[in-house]
């Protein structure tokens, strides 16, 4: 194919404007032209002709060298394999119509031979859009997959060549998250200073007035409170960048992951704790959890469940507390699988959170669909709770909304899964006895069973692990009942607790 090196002359016509080309009068003069170079490229499939052109070359021997090294890469492609020669046509001329630098020779041939894109000028963040709009999982997957993106990957990465990544660019994204959280502590300390001081400011009189009003237009101008991002979502960001490298390299767009090799500090999973005396008598004294992850006492658990029997949902919270249900599989639990004569449950689906807004799902893992068993004490529960239900349906009438699930709002629409802990969180307050989180109902769940000497791997299956390592990291908590003396049957003894308060409700 036809190719040259020529000289340009770009002076005009003062009158006319045109270029004055080969009648310049300087044309013959040292260094007052540059050289261009022109090579015809391949035509494309529908026969149209194109070809690469470039200038500008202070030299001769420079402009040569270019036009060397366009066919050095035309003849990448063997004669016959018309699909590498369209291919690396089009790669030169993208290149000469972005004014792209031209690309190694070694690394295009090897790109050529991988399957891989020639030009490699996708960025990362082009790259993080395409993956995330190919997911096909739960939205909630989905939610947290964006906000990875959106708040921390393209930020830092996003403008970087996919295939110039390197791990040091994941490590400076890494010590700039841990830089920004130091900031924010610190900035989250100034504006709680200033709030108290605030509310030491006394209402009467107008020179407290006026300078009440200085301080909330101070911390109006404060950076609001905002949370750090902790160990286990550093962790989680680098899993979706790994998730989404992977992707490229199985598609050939790149060869290397480097999230697959960035050093990141480990998660340590909290250990749990059970609530023996002397940590209830501590916690008292300090108002602090010895772990995130604390466990009731079967004596504990009783006098919970006791202090909420008169609560429209007990059912839930005996049903969590005996037999593990997640929060979401209690909420999305309905009355077809429930088998209340056959004294079992079966876990199909669940009820969960994608931001505020609710959706059903199916369990998460294989492990999540399984069958229950209930025992006399829960099935009678869930028998008055079906009849209070039913007498809720007749009293709403027309307007009873039919979702046909066993823990239902009082006209029988959807539970809000976040609502609900709030109503656990309110309840364990206003009862006195030391804080759980409500998913640790459902550990202190498997804890007792454990300890009751029930097989780990009936354990598992009830609470649906999806492996017994999972359950038997529990066990170290029936291990401490038994080292307390405790009893390992909830007590029920009703011992003159307060009954629930009216304003412990879902809608507060």
């Amino acid at each position: 194919m036809k190719g040259s090196t020529y000289r340009r002359c770009s002076c005009r016509d003062p009158k006319t404007g045109k270029e004055l080309g080969s009648s310049c009068p300087k044309r013959n003069s040292r260094n007052h032209c540059t050289y261009s170079i022109r090579q015809e490229l391949p035509p494309r499939e529908d026969g149209s002709r194109r070809s690469f052109a470039r200038g500008g070359y202070a030299s001769l021997k420079a402009a040569q060298a270019d036009l060397d090294h366009v066919r050095a890469l035309l003849g990448l492609a063997e004669s016959d394999d018309p699909e590498g020669t369209q291919l690396i046509a089009e790669m030169l001329s993208e290149v000469s119509r972005d004014k792209l630098p031209l690309p190694d020779v070694e690394e295009t041939r090897r790109r050529l031979n991988a399957g891989q894109d020639l030009v490699g000028s996708l960025t990362v963040g082009e790259w993080l859009d395409r993956w995330l709009a190919g997911k096909r999982i739960r939205k909630s997957g989905i939610s947290r997959y964006e906000t990875d993106i959106r708040v921390h990957l393209k930020p830092h990465l996003g403008h970087r060549r996919l295939d110039r990544l390197r791990v040091s660019h994941l490590s400076e994204m890494l010590t700039a998250i841990t830089d920004a959280n130091a900031e924010i502590l610190e900035q989250n300390a100034q504006r709680h200073a200033a709030v108290e001081e605030l509310a030491a400011v006394p209402w009467k009189g107008a020179e407290n007035r006026a300078r009440r009003k200085a301080m909330k237009a101070a911390i109006d101008a404060m950076p609001p409170f905002r949370r750090v991002t902790g160990p286990s979502t550093r962790q989680h960001i680098k899993a979706t960048l790994r998730a989404a490298l992977n992707d490229a390299i199985g598609q050939r767009v790149i060869t290397f992951n480097p999230a697959a090799h960035v050093e990141i500090d480990p998660v340590r999973k909290p250990k749990a704790l059970v609530w023996t005396d002397e940590r209830v008598a501590r916690w008292e004294q300090t108002d602090e959890k010895p772990s995130p992850v604390m466990v009731w006492t079967p004596e504990q658990t009783g006098a919970f469940l006791d202090f909420v029997a008169d609560d429209r949902l007990y059912a839930m919270w005996h049903l969590i507390a005996f037999r593990g249900l997640r929060r979401g599989e209690a909420c999305g639990q309905p009355w077809s699988e429930t088998n209340l004569d056959r004294h079992s449950l079966t876990v199909t689906g669940q009820l969960v959170q994608d931001g505020w807004e609710v959706e059903a799902s199916e369990p998460k893992t294989d492990s999540g669909f399984r069958v229950v068993a209930l025992d006399d004490d829960t099935v009678g529960v869930l028998e008055r709770h079906r009849k209070q239900q039913e007498a809720d349906r007749e009293e709403w009438g027309t307007a009873w909304v039919e979702t046909g699930l066993v823990f239902t709002q009082e006209d029988g629409s959807w539970l809000h899964p976040g609502k609900v802990t709030d109503l656990f969180e309110r309840l364990v307050a206003a009862s006195g006895l030391p804080p759980i989180r409500l998913h640790d109902l459902r550990h202190g769940a498997a804890t007792l069973m454990l300890a009751a000497g029930i097989d780990v791997k009936i354990v598992s299956d009830t609470l649906g692990h999806s492996d017994t390592r999972i359950t038997r990291d529990i066990y170290q908590n029936s291990q401490e009942l038994h080292q307390a003396g405790e009893k390992l049957q909830v007590a029920r003894s009703g011992r003159g607790l307060t009954r629930t308060p009216p304003s412990c409700n879902l809608a507060a």
